[in-house]
């Protein structure tokens, strides 16, 4: 009768043992995470109010489409995702490039000093953030005192510059934290392909468009589904700043599902719904993405 060598018998313990190691986390991710995803997909077929939960099919996802709080907190989130999600990325982009020449003096600095934002408190600067917007705000009395407005501007309680606050505050935020991927991604490009084109007389407008855009063009991908996603579960900025006002005007649709779970009389299996509309659009626009970057 054969035995198995000493060899197999180490190999296959360390394979069982890796198995342990990982096995935790597995069933940590399954309790906390899918489990929770289903039982939100299964809720959202439901309808009724605490235990008296009843099925209803489709009915849920037929009221979207006349739910007009929805549909304004679509609109709204939508104007916040073509605005601020593009301006973002060539923000981070420009910065990044900035901050990789060689000849800058402290570079560590400035990276820090960009980067710092997304590292703070979401409440506590979007707190400081409604302050100095306020009508009696910091931003009002420098923009006065440069002859640059003769009256304060309401940046809170006026639909359209309560909009203009929320999309000025998320790219004071998340700038920094896309500069870092292209900042990595641009000290991994050879500098002997700058150098070649520089010889051939390119110039730097030339070679960011032709060879760090198409270089980076992996990693531009990849924030733009990063931020299309965290834009689309956008929710701490609008509670703490505007509340959603004036009149729903700047609500987002993570604040519609709050607010249909602990706010309005608790209707949770339509707020599942409303939750799995945002995975439905993420999944649509993430596809849209792939395909305009020509990845299969």
């Amino acid at each position: 009768m054969k035995t198995a060598k000493p060899g197999i018998k180490l190999m296959n313990k360390g394979r069982l043992t890796g198995w342990w190691f990982i096995a935790i986390a597995v069933i940590m991710i399954a309790a906390f995470y899918f489990y929770p995803m289903i039982q939100a997909l299964l809720l959202s077929f439901k309808t009724g109010k605490g235990a008296n939960l009843h099925f209803t099919g489709l009915d849920n996802y037929k009221r979207l489409f006349s739910d007009r709080t929805f549909l304004a907190a679509v609109k709204n989130t939508f104007i916040y995702l073509i605005i601020q999600v593009p301006v973002m990325i060539v923000l981070a982009m420009f910065i990044s490039v900035l901050l990789n020449d060689s000849k800058l003096k402290f570079k560590g600095f400035f990276r820090t000093a960009i980067f710092l934002p997304c590292v703070t408190s979401l409440v506590a600067y979007s707190i400081v953030f409604k302050y100095l917007f306020g009508a009696d705000g910091l931003v009002n009395m420098l923009l006065t005192k440069l002859h640059l407005i003769s009256a304060p501007i309401q940046w809170i309680t006026d639909p359209f510059w309560a909009k203009v606050t929320i999309i000025i505050a998320i790219t004071w935020r998340w700038t920094g934290y896309n500069m870092i991927f292209y900042l990595s991604a641009l000290q991994n490009i050879d500098n002997s392909i700058y150098e070649a084109a520089r010889i051939d007389g390119a110039s730097a407008v030339r070679q960011f468009f032709s060879i760090t855009v198409p270089l980076l063009k992996p990693i531009i991908l990849f924030t733009s589904i990063t931020s299309t996603i965290g834009t689309l579960q956008l929710f701490d900025e609008i509670v703490n700043i505007t509340k959603g006002g004036p009149g729903n005007a700047t609500m987002s649709i993570s604040q519609y599902i709050y607010n249909l779970s602990f706010k309005y009389s608790p209707d949770f299996g339509y707020a599942a719904t409303v939750s799995y509309s945002i995975v439905i659009m993420i999944v649509i626009l993430s596809i849209v993405q792939f395909k305009a970057a020509g990845d299969k």
